[in-house]
């Protein structure tokens, strides 16, 4: 009979390979022991970026509640539709100059943009078909006061009922587009970042505002202040109206004419305190419409029809850096690149002030069929 032949043994793996094993095991264990007690410096866990930031003290019961909302607006995903829409929110006294320019902005784009005019003053005299009925309930608004802020709420309200709306634009009167409505609807829609201007100003015209009555929900330490103008994704739209906590501490505490010869402007500190607080990680520190404060003045410089060449037009598409200056004796100055989704871009996408006399002049300029650069703007 022929022997069954014998189980094969495996043999032992040689002392230099074992040593090769254990050597990368130690390693790999090493680098995850690592990564997980020293995180890289940008990195965030996913659920920690949806969720505000924790004080390190007892919160009120108020604040616990507002962080809860917030926290769940934040970590809901927005819904999506086959039609996603930019609401255009125009925040203006009365008539809108530039509505035949805006006109040729939106022109082909239909379903694309949804458009909110909130007059303060007097009904306006619309000249262009696409603004006729936009007009929303408004309410008095006076500058330097939280009905500033109340309107900008009272924008959002409205555009918010149309779920389709995922991104929120506030311009004004004097605002003018930049490039052309695919380069806008592209920058705004493709990113998951909040354009809200922030920067902490230790001045006089900065956290010298601050009152101590915002305490405890709002230190001095969370005190910022930024444009007005804001373009904002839904789930902050949403926060924005949601808000009741700080939104008092600011009504109550952010005026002018305050204790100790202060004058705080709600509309420059409300938004940029609230994101700073909650999210900071969603919002990008420049806004998207460029204003010129270079003059030193209480307003930034405005536009005549002389002043619109097109040498002007293209030095303000080129910035690709936001510019802050503090109001104290320092005069400090910090500069940062304009990111978006972490490649250097163009600032912005609209500017102001633009006097009416300059209408004819941006209307001969713009066009869609030729570019200074071929991709983005729409000035001859």
């Amino acid at each position: 009979m022929k022997a069954a032949p014998l189980p094969r043994t495996r043999a032992a793996a040689s002392p230099r390979r074992r040593a090769w094993i254990l050597a990368v095991s130690a390693i790999v264990s090493v680098v995850v022991v690592w990564a997980y007690h020293y995180p890289p410096r940008h990195y965030a866990s996913p659920v920690s970026n949806l969720l505000p930031v924790e004080p390190d003290r007892e919160l009120t019961d108020d604040e616990r509640a507002s962080r809860v909302v917030f926290g769940h607006m934040l970590s809901t995903p927005p819904v999506r539709s086959r039609g996603s829409k930019i609401a255009f929110m125009f925040l203006t006294p009365g008539n809108l100059p530039f509505e035949k320019l805006w006109e040729k902005f939106f022109e082909g784009h239909e379903g694309r943009y949804t458009i909110y005019v909130h007059a303060s003053r007097e009904k306006p005299e619309h000249v262009s078909r696409l603004f006729i009925g936009r007009d929303i309930h408004s309410d008095k608004v006076q500058w330097g006061q939280i009905s500033m802020v109340d309107a900008e709420r009272r924008l959002l309200a409205n555009a918010l009922q149309d779920i389709d709306n995922q991104h929120f634009v506030l311009l004004s009167d004097s605002c003018v587009p930049l490039h052309n409505f695919d380069y806008v609807y592209d920058y705004l829609m493709g990113t998951n970042l909040s354009f809200i201007d922030f920067f902490y100003d230790p001045g006089p015209h900065g956290n010298f505002r601050y009152s101590q009555n915002m305490l405890p929900e709002v230190r001095e330490s969370d005190f910022r202040k930024g444009s007005q103008w804001f373009s904002v994704k839904r789930q902050h739209a949403l926060m924005t109206i949601a808000d009741s906590l700080y939104y008092t501490k600011f009504k109550l505490y952010c005026k002018p004419g305050m204790e100790g010869g202060r004058n705080c402007y709600a509309d420059e500190h409300y938004m940029p305190t609230l994101f700073n607080m909650m999210d900071p990680n969603g919002i990008a520190n420049w806004s998207v419409t460029h204003v010129d404060w270079s003059e030193g003045k209480w307003h930034p410089k405005a536009y005549r029809a002389q002043d619109v060449t097109h040498g002007l037009l293209k030095n303000i598409t080129s910035i690709d850096v936001s510019h802050h200056v503090t109001s104290d004796i320092k005069k400090v100055v910090t500069q940062n690149p304009c990111l978006w989704n972490g490649v250097k871009k163009p600032c912005y996408l609209f500017a102001r002030k633009f006097y009416p006399e300059s209408m004819n002049n941006l209307i001969n300029m713009c066009t869609f069929g030729r570019t200074l650069d071929l991709l983005t703007s729409w000035w001859i």
